[in-house]
């Protein structure tokens, strides 16, 4: 194992762009059934044969419907249809896995608890593709139980992760958590669960577009449409104000022309019923953002097993990382880790450590390696404890 510490300047870039899809937008979708799928067969698994067997099932893709949205109602013409694909034990010890139920009963559970105008029986229509995995990875992800020793890598991958995030990502993160509560307001059910939040920040100065899918049902006419939209717009201004910009521009449904009757009307709150599709690992990082001047991969993390797959584990692992550096140690103001997996080797002992940390003295951090080298075994030594965690939902992926 190589562990690598280097120095960043500590500085704030003059230009800053951070983006959020929302939880119904058709990327994020993709990203929770697939990731709703690997805890459901974690839980099979674990409760018919007592560990975790093989799969990643993290190829999701979802193919828009068609619709004909309406003030006061509208209806879905064509069904949006997800289609779940990857790899997974379908039969152990004689025992068949019943992987259609499974695909079947937690997509739409999900689909049920997170969009509230959805109808997950008559707007959606299920493929499940997932089939065995091959003998070569069954084998490697078995190896590690027969010689009671950690997981061993089932790929050579990298994650990263980085602390502490900035004032601009904080803020959208919390527009996020404003438009996805809307729907629980009674006042604001025509709010959808489909949004988009890109946000850019220039010196002090922040630009807000916002997106968010309207609801037709609980809208009598434009007016109302409007009425909401210039909801949002004064929640997320003060929201801003809050967060220290007081210089903000905030853009709501940029893409309307209301003249023309010609907004973001749906049926359902999502996009997905009109056209707009969707696949695993185009949305979201592991921290919920996107966010291009930040260290980051094109790992898709959602539906791969928690088990082995570095993918899903060393995104989650590095970010820890990162922010257990920022926490513990005073003098660190911020932290960026990259960690390199090597296929075939223990998950807990990869092939290169890399921190790249700022200090606010601006002193070298090399008075800080044995202090970082702890803080980074900790968190490996204890990758198998975030088992359970995955399983159960706790850690956000999206």
């Amino acid at each position: 194992m190589a562990f690598i510490l280097s120095q960043i300047a500590h500085d704030t870039v003059p230009v800053e762009i951070v983006e959020r899809k929302g939880i119904g937008h058709p990327d994020t979708i993709c990203d929770a059934v697939a990731e709703t799928l690997s805890r459901n067969l974690c839980r099979y698994y674990l409760d018919r044969f007592g560990r975790i067997l093989h799969h990643n099932v993290d190829k999701a893709l979802l193919r828009g419907g068609s619709a004909m949205p309406a003030f006061g109602g509208g209806e879905v013409v064509a069904p949006m249809e997800i289609y779940l694909c990857g790899r997974a034990v379908s039969e152990a010890g004689g025992v068949n896995v019943p992987l259609d139920k499974i695909v079947g009963e937690g997509s739409r559970s999900w689909l049920r608890g997170k969009l509230h105008a959805l109808d997950a029986d008559r707007h959606v229509r299920l493929h499940n593709l997932v089939r065995p995995g091959s003998s070569a990875l069954q084998e490697l992800f078995g190896r590690a139980d027969a010689s009671a020793g950690p997981p061993l890598a089932n790929d050579t991958s990298l994650g990263v992760g980085y602390a502490p995030i900035s004032a601009l990502e904080r803020l959208v993160l919390r527009i996020d958590g404003l438009l996805a509560s809307g729907g629980d307001v009674m006042q604001h059910r025509a709010w959808g669960e489909d949004s988009k939040v890109m946000a850019v920040r220039h010196g002090t100065a922040v630009s807000l577009t916002i997106a968010c899918a309207m609801i037709g049902r609980y809208l009598p006419d434009i007016d109302a449409y409007v009425a909401e939209t210039e909801a949002i717009r004064r929640k997320v201004q003060d929201l801003a104000a809050d967060c220290g910009f007081d210089d903000c521009r905030v853009r709501i449904n940029a893409g309307d022309d209301v003249a023309a009757r010609s907004v973001f009307l749906t049926v359902t709150g999502t996009s997905a019923e009109a056209g707009d599709d969707g696949q695993v690992g185009r949305g979201n990082r592991t921290n919920g953002l996107i966010a291009p001047g930040r260290p980051m991969t094109m790992e898709a993390t959602a539906g791969k097993n928690p088990v082995n797959h570095v993918g899903k584990i060393y995104s989650v692992l590095a970010r820890r990382i990162a922010e257990a550096a920022v926490t513990d140690i005073a003098e660190v103001a911020s932290a960026q880790c990259y960690l390199l997996s090597q296929i075939g080797s223990p998950v807990t002992d990869p092939a290169i450590i890399h921190l790249r940390v700022s200090t606010r003295d601006g002193g070298p951090v090399g008075r800080f390696e044995g202090r970082m080298r702890e803080i980074a075994h900790a968190e490996l030594d204890g990758a198998s404890t975030l088992i359970d965690r995955f399983v159960d939902g706790s850690i956000e992926l999206f």
